[in-house]
């Protein structure tokens, strides 16, 4: 089964390469969608299913698309549906840890949240979530993959480590993208089985 990934992030596309092995994954640019998608919907979901269906109307092939945010508590869930344009073109994490400089460890909390969309060339379309809860650290540690900036300061709640000082295995195994494509893949299965006893 081929699937089109809506996206230009190349730290995304290694990281669904890996969760969809045994799936043809290509990116959004090898079958020929250069255009990017406005990401303007107010949810996660929305956003997703946005780019998704706009890859899918353009390949007539199967289609994926996520849209995943740091929600950090001491900001009133900001920066939300805004992660990757909040910094108004500063770096990301400088900008993050200036804004919680005076946040004190316990207080650091924040949440990662992703909404994976699919849709199929006849418009069936599904959204799978997943979230998981940690703590910003003081300052960045680790080597984050390309466009995922925020791992290198991102701790998991119930771990000492950040995304970025994860292999590559343990991150996945917890990560917000992580559980909402276990749930796309357990679908994309069933939906293969099917197909072949059709």
């Amino acid at each position: 089964m081929r699937i089109i990934f809506a996206t230009q992030n190349p730290g995304k596309l290694v990281e669904m390469k890996k969760m969809l092995a045994g799936f043809d994954v290509l990116s959004a640019a090898e079958a020929g969608v250069l255009e990017d998608v406005e990401e303007d919907g107010e949810t996660f979901s929305a956003n997703a299913l946005k780019k998704a269906r706009f890859v899918a109307a353009k390949t007539g092939e199967w289609a994926v698309a996520d849209d995943s945010g740091l929600c950090i508590d001491a900001l009133r869930g900001e920066p939300g549906v805004y992660t990757a344009r909040w910094a108004h073109g500063r770096d990301l994490v400088e900008y993050t840890l200036e804004c919680m400089k005076n946040i004190l460890e316990g207080r650091r909390g924040a949440h990662f949240e992703s909404a994976v969309a699919i849709v199929s060339p006849a418009g069936l379309e599904k959204i799978f979530t997943g979230v998981i809860r940690g703590e910003l650290a003081l300052a960045p540690r680790g080597q984050a993959l390309p466009k995922l900036p925020y791992d290198v300061i991102f701790i998991p709640e119930g771990y000492k480590k950040t995304f970025a000082e994860m292999s590559e295995d343990e991150k996945n195994s917890l990560s917000h993208r992580g559980r909402a494509f276990r749930l796309m893949r357990a679908y994309l299965e069933k939906i293969s089985d099917q197909k072949k006893l059709a």
